[in-house]
């Protein structure tokens, strides 16, 4: 197979060479159709030369100056057609994706930004023709590359995710400044590595690729936007003056929203304090009045927004009209959408406008399936073991909206659903499931009943995802999946899916409807996984995991048989540089400590596991253990098998927040965390700290934690103060420990070698 994959792309290769060149060197006619083969089963069904056909895209995203030009506009505007079959080509979610696969997503962005930009400030005075007849503009080709970039940067997750958890995050950690960043790094370092040097003698000789560095100062136009952007989420709007530019296209564009009512200069005075010098009679006036560069709209496409929204929220217009409008200014300029996602969904996010009712009068009704739906729910998540008796089951409470997400929701449902979904869904729709997610149950139930009255075959993946906002509101059910993830993994339940136990029991087969009738079960660790991200509070997952993490140990050792823990007893504590030998037990009780430190990984991030090692885990061994988990098990087993399981869970939590060496930017948090957790350790083996946990779980967890330390993390022994090194190999050798003792001062640096020697003619004495 691998044989026959490098046949193919070196057969592959001068093809797709020779229709880049023609998309570089022919006609128009030639380029566009070149551009279209590129874009097409080359770049989706072509595994074997996507990476070629990703760059060469790119490259004709970017192409350079031509020596003989001398216009006053930028040459990037003789190229319009050109760039709209490019544009249009890449814009699906499966393409995009494609470019994320092969790390190319900053490279696009980079090559993006000039597009926005130079189209973006160009006024639609003229128009090209397509080979299709269809006439394209500057606000068509601005709009889709500007859609293109939104969804680089994981737009459709706005100012939401910032409330949904307990820290607020400045900003968005995918902008375009991030985006930018993570280009010129790229750029830069490219060439330096042995994989690098692979990868070049891959790539086409042809290839025409800009390595010159890019910053956000080079788009004043794409910068500004971005910090409107920015503001309209951190506070209300504010600064509109009566008379100027962005007034007038507020009103101007206010008119063609609501042109068939004729109230728009009343809600445009009343909201945006000022009113309209003159009034746009008929739609080719108003068509007009609107020939001005995109970035002008978008400018003062928020004031637009929020006139609306208080108008219909006084009465002043009905909410149909406010769809309409909507729908009206997004098919104008469909860049838009990305403002009218920022602006609903910051005002959702603030609390202020009131809820509405889904009544079916006013605004659209999801009456008829919501009891089904949110049954379908409840039956869903039964099936990964969380059972939550809270969710309504019933549809006799009324069904409400906040204004602005019931605007939002009564937007998407104008577009065509039942055959090939619009590509404005491609914002709408991640970013109204984001928004739902984080609004008071059941608003997302009620968005997915809407949207499945207009399509039933979404029916069972907007129950998914419905289901997964049970965890943002629900703390009890996210332990309760905690507690399947570790049932299934470990094989400690009796279901059809995770009898057999592994990773297998816990990742399942994906999301789908397997079965006839109905959707397939989905496994708990799918659903953690769709769903981590919407949990509020994330602090309280260490305990809960280590509580999880010692419960699972308890059913490990319960469920030997006598002849196995006849074996136990006889094992000594002797952990010799990570290596164990308690056979079976030992085996899964690594399984459900690698659960553990993934689980914690997973939702918090390296915050998380400095909270865990600094806090939770000192804490747990102060406090006061009860004797229940041990009941019934002879020897103190299960205490001992708990130590471990704590040792291997906090390495490994370690691991993935810092790595094991010392060159990692990561690494460097790691020196002030690790010694804050030794020095306890070490003042409980002096006896400065009593400990409420069992001996045999706190010299299991010391030599387990020391022993993998030497054996697999040898770099973290330098991060650790001498003198608690020495507090730690004296409490070792009280433990007869000597061997474990003197490789921990061995790995101690130059300091510590000299108290190493003279233990070892200590005990050679």
């Amino acid at each position: 197979m691998a044989w026959s994959s490098v046949m193919a792309f070196f057969f592959l290769k001068p093809e797709i060479e020779k229709i880049y060149e023609i998309a570089t060197k022919g006609s128009d006619d030639e380029k566009i159709s070149a551009a279209s083969i590129l874009c097409g089963a080359s770049l989706v069904r072509g595994w074997n030369i996507q990476e070629q056909v990703v760059l060469f895209i790119i490259s004709l995203l970017s192409p350079p100056v031509p020596a003989d030009y001398s216009g006053s506009e930028s040459h990037l505007i003789r190229y319009a057609p050109f760039f709209n079959v490019l544009l249009v080509g890449i814009s699906p979610v499966d393409c995009i994706q494609i470019f994320s696969l092969h790390g190319m997503v900053p490279l696009l962005a980079g090559a993006l930004m000039p597009l926005c930009e130079v189209f973006g400030s160009t006024a639609p005075n003229g128009s090209w023709t397509l080979p299709t007849g269809e006439e394209l503009t500057s606000h068509a080709v601005f709009s889709n590359a500007f859609t293109i970039l939104l969804m680089l940067w994981r737009f459709d997750h706005p100012p939401v995710e910032h409330v949904m958890r307990d820290a607020t995050p400045v900003g968005s950690e995918r902008s375009p400044d991030y985006l930018l960043l993570v280009r010129n790094s790229k750029l830069s370092a490219f060439g330096k590595s042995a994989k690098d040097h692979l990868k070049i003698r891959r790539m086409s000789k042809i290839l025409n690729f800009c390595m010159e560095p890019i910053f956000m100062d080079s788009f004043p136009k794409l910068k500004r936007w971005y910090r409107q952007h920015q503001k309209c989420i951190a506070s209300t709007l504010s600064g509109l003056v009566q008379g100027t530019t962005v007034h007038q296209i507020v009103d101007v564009l206010l008119n063609m929203m609501f042109r068939k009512i004729g109230r728009a200069s009343q809600s445009s005075t009343s909201t945006t304090s000022g009113s309209s010098s003159s009034s746009a009679s008929g739609a080719e006036d108003i068509l007009a009045r609107l020939k001005v560069p995109a970035w002008d709209i978008l400018e003062g496409a928020p004031y637009v927004l929020d006139a609306a929204l208080t108008a219909c929220a006084h009465g002043r217009i009905a909410p149909r009209e406010l769809a309409t409008g909507l729908k009206d200014l997004a098919d104008f300029l469909p860049a838009t959408l990305g403002t009218i996602i920022s602006y609903f969904s910051a005002e959702v996010t603030r609390g202020i406008w009131k809820p509405v009712f889904m009544n079916g009068t006013d605004w659209p009704s999801p009456l008829a399936n919501l009891s089904v739906v949110l049954q379908q729910i409840k039956k869903f998540i039964a099936a990964t073991g969380v059972d939550v008796p809270s969710l309504e089951t019933g549809g006799s409470s009324p069904a409400m909206l906040p204004l602005p997400l019931a605007a939002l929701v009564s937007l998407t449902i104008t577009y065509r659903l039942d055959k090939s979904p619009d590509r404005s869904l491609v914002l709408l729709g991640p970013a109204m499931s984001s928004l739902g997610g984080s609004c008071p149950w059941p608003c997302m139930p009620i968005i997915s009943a809407l949207w499945a009255q207009k399509v039933k075959r979404w029916n069972d993946f907007l129950v998914f995802s419905s289901a997964r906002t049970v965890f943002h509101h629900n703390s009890d059910a996210v332990v309760q999946l905690l507690r399947s993830c570790f049932t299934a993994t470990l094989g400690l339940s009796p279901s059809i899916m995770c009898s057999n136990g592994g990773v297998g029991a816990l990742l399942g087969h994906g999301f789908g409807s397997h079965f006839s009738g109905g959707m397939a079960p989905v496994s708990p660790g799918i659903m953690y996984l769709r769903s981590h991200r919407t949990i509020r509070d994330i602090m309280f997952m260490t305990e809960e995991i280590v509580s999880l993490l010692m419960f699972s140990v308890k059913e490990i050792a319960s469920r030997l048989s006598q002849e196995k823990m006849e074996k136990l007893k006889k094992t000594t504590f002797g952990l010799r540089y990570g290596q164990v030998s308690l056979g079976t037990a030992m085996t899964r009780v690594k399984l459900a400590a690698s659960l553990g430190a993934s689980l914690v990984w997973l939702s918090g991030g390296l915050s998380l596991v400095q909270s865990l090692i600094k806090e939770t885990l000192p804490s747990w061994f102060i406090s006061a253990q009860t004797p229940e988990l041990d009941r019934g098990e002879p020897g103190g087993v299960v205490s001992m098998l708990r130590g471990y399981a704590l040792a291997y869970f906090a390495v490994l939590c370690g691991t993935f927040a810092w790595g094991v060496d010392c060159v990692s930017p990561e690494s460097r948090r790691r020196p002030k965390v690790l010694d804050s957790h030794l020095e306890f350790v070490a003042s409980a083996l002096d006896g400065k700290i009593s400990l409420g946990c069992d001996y045999a779980t706190w010299r299991a967890y010391v030599t387990g934690f020391v022993s993998l330390m030497v054996g697999c993390t040898h770099k973290w022994v330098l991060d650790v103060n001498v003198d608690v090194l020495k507090r730690l190999s004296n409490g070792l050798r009280q433990w007869n420990e000597e061997e474990l003792a003197i490789a921990l001062l061995g790995l101690g640096g130059a300091t510590a070698t000299g108290t190493a020697a003279e233990l070892i003619v200590e005990i050679g004495a």
